[in-house]
């Protein structure tokens, strides 16, 4: 006997979304602008996933679910009718990183403005071109699979990369470094 529709299938949907749950909640952090809101968001996704586990029709479980995450995203966004991207969380992550790995201050304080350059630069990008970049430059999905997740032909996402590519390049062909 079939299940309800409504029935949670809780373990199914972890055993199809814990694989992927790192790459979830990247996208989510990326899209929501803030650590908090990005787990809001995958936990929001993982309930409907878990909801609509039946319509899963087998294929790639990561692009699925971060089809999910994505369309949650967009819809808390959408509610808020903002856009805004505060990426503080996420300079002060590279910071630490990089400052690890540097060995002369000169050094840390180069590595952590440049990153903090990019960062600010690819969350001034518009969400259709930020995704994209993070989606293949930061999840390193194939093509495919970011065509399945955002559900626009391949060329689309080509021809996004492509462009988001460009304004990154010519953004931080024209920035500097902030002062720190």
């Amino acid at each position: 006997m079939p299940r309800p529709h409504s029935h949670l299938d809780i373990g199914l949907a972890r055993d199809l979304t814990l694989p992927h749950l790192d790459s979830a909640y990247n996208l989510a952090r990326w899209l929501m602008g803030s650590p908090q809101d990005a787990s809001d968001a995958v936990h929001t996704a993982f309930l409907r996933a878990a909801r609509y586990v039946h319509t899963y029709a087998g294929g790639n479980a990561r692009a699925w679910w971060l089809s999910i995450v994505r369309n949650c995203c967009l819809a808390i966004l959408s509610a808020r009718r903002t856009h805004d991207v505060s990426l503080d969380a996420l300079e002060a992550d590279a910071e630490d990183l990089l400052a690890t790995e540097a060995d002369a201050p000169e050094e840390q304080l180069h590595l952590a403005q440049s990153a903090a350059l990019v960062m600010d630069e690819l969350g001034r990008l518009p969400a259709e071109f930020r995704e994209v970049l993070v989606l293949r430059e930061i999840e390193d999905l194939p093509y495919r699979e970011i065509a399945e997740v955002l559900g626009v032909p391949i060329g689309t996402v080509m021809s996004r990369l492509a462009r988001a590519r460009q304004m990154m390049r010519k953004a931080l062909a024209r920035g500097t470094p902030h002062e720190m």
